[in-house]
């Protein structure tokens, strides 16, 4: 069999295995690819014939590299046929048997080698074509083994380091495991905490949200540092309690990236648990704060708020608004899930929070709507006169909507009725004009008779 050589094929092949930390199989699948690419051109090139070649013309050839020779073959499947069509697909049985192949027999494949003998011209070109189509080969090798390593760890927590800055994200070097080589990641802006210092080499834990697919370039995984996963994935790590399922987490509410620059990053959790000996937000906060400290240093200083989770809403959203002292929720709509919350005067800022966050955070823990009132000040009869009201007319609206949609149906079946007898009567007019056209022939044909 014939051979082009490739001087250093062996070593090429090793320090691309180590430069992109890719498995050897993987490099050599690149460099096949990338050969066959330069056959397709040489055989486009040297088309005498004017053949047309389809998109999936080449799929039947393949080319074998000789690590230890150092140097490449094309070969050919092709199917034995008593009469030769295309010589590229097929081969006839007569020169299968000259070629020693007696036992042959029609409709079965061989494999031969098809190696060009103009074997300087064919090298040339195709070390040309590989050099542009290696690169790019190599590239999708990489990003699909990124793809298998990193699927399944989506929604997880990894330990990054700082590689570089662009734009205005953060290139972060993730590995996926000890032992395993690194990969780059990029974290947003919008992902990024406010007191974060991210300088050359630092580690941070970052947050795994995206392994993204298909051929875009930049960094395949994306990871954030403001998720709320992060917060839970610390508490878990640091609390044996909710490791072991004894305390739950039941909901996060976390605003990293506050809308003002004067308001700091904050974070609400609720926790529960099932035991009674059990307190899961002392499990949580530790002793002297040991546990929570932790998680706030990794953090760069957030505020952290653990509350106690509650199946009953007014006891909840109570303490969702901690530290603020609640004298009384009123559920004032629990469809739209609206709620008043009385506080004392010297409670109203700590409630709301500065630039509202409090309260903010509170309402997306508990999914309730919620309005801080002053307790002094604060009307009961006008207020429960005012919701009432609201809730009549939202009753009289969807009284009114599901009336149109009764009449609507009715209308519909009334058009279908009139279809269905539109139909029927255009059938019976068929029928009678066919009734005439049968008695004029019979008419026709009596006349006919009697002549």
């Amino acid at each position: 069999m014939s051979m082009i050589e490739l001087q250093g094929l062996k070593e090429l092949i090793e320090s691309i295995s180590r430069e992109r930390n890719l498995p050897r199989s993987a490099v050599q699948a690149a460099i096949r690819e990338a050969l066959l690419k330069g056959y397709e051109r040489y055989r486009r090139a040297q088309n005498m014939e004017r053949r047309q070649f389809d998109e999936d013309y080449f799929d039947n050839f393949d080319v074998q590299l000789d690590i230890e020779d150092q140097g490449f073959r094309v070969v050919a499947t092709k199917t034995i046929v008593e009469q030769v069509v295309n010589s590229d697909h097929e081969i006839s049985l007569e020169q299968v048997k000259d070629m020693g192949g007696e036992g042959a027999e029609l409709g079965q494949e061989v494999i031969l080698d098809v190696t060009p003998d103009k074997k300087e011209e064919f090298g040339r070109m195709a070390a040309m074509q590989t050099k542009q189509v290696l690169a790019q080969k190599l590239r999708d090798q990489q990003r699909q083994m990124v793809q298998e390593e990193f699927q399944d760890l989506e929604s997880s927590v990894l330990q990054a380091r700082v590689l570089r800055f662009e734009r205005q994200s953060v290139i972060l070097a993730v590995s996926s495991g000890f032992g395993q080589p690194e990969v780059e990641a990029e974290l947003p802006k919008r992902e990024q905490l406010p007191n974060d210092n991210y300088r050359a080499n630092a580690t941070f834990k970052v947050y795994l949200k995206k392994v993204s697919q298909g051929q875009q370039r930049g960094p395949q995984l994306l990871v954030s540092r403001a998720d709320a996963g992060l917060v839970v994935y610390l508490f878990a790590n640091e609390v044996p309690e909710i490791e072991d399922e004894v305390v739950r987490i039941v909901a996060v509410a976390r605003e990293a990236n506050p809308p003002s620059r004067y308001v700091g990053p904050r974070t609400k959790i609720a926790v529960d648990t099932l035991d009674r000996d059990v307190d899961p937000v002392g499990a949580c906060i530790g002793a002297r704060g040991s546990r929570i400290q932790v998680v706030v240093n990794e953090l760069r200083g957030e505020k952290i708020d653990v509350i106690r989770w509650s199946p009953d809403p007014a006891t909840y959203i109570a303490n969702a608004l901690s530290p603020a002292r609640v004298d009384e929720v009123r559920l004032m709509d629990p469809e739209t899930r609206q709620t008043h919350v009385l506080v004392a005067e010297d409670q109203l800022s700590l409630a709301i929070g500065k630039e509202g966050q409090n309260v903010r955070l509170a309402a997306r823990l508990t999914g309730w709507k919620i309005d801080i009132k002053d307790k002094a000040k604060y009307d009961r009869e006008g207020e429960d006169t005012k919701f009432a009201a609201a809730r009549a007319k939202a009753a009289e609206e969807a009284a009114r909507l599901e009336a149109l949609e009764d009449e609507y149906d009715e209308e519909y079946e009334e058009d279908e009725e009139y279809d269905e007898k539109m139909a029927l009567g255009r059938d019976f007019e068929d029928l009678d004009e066919d009734l005439e056209e049968l008695d004029e022939l019979d008419s026709d044909l009596e006349e006919d008779v009697r002549r």
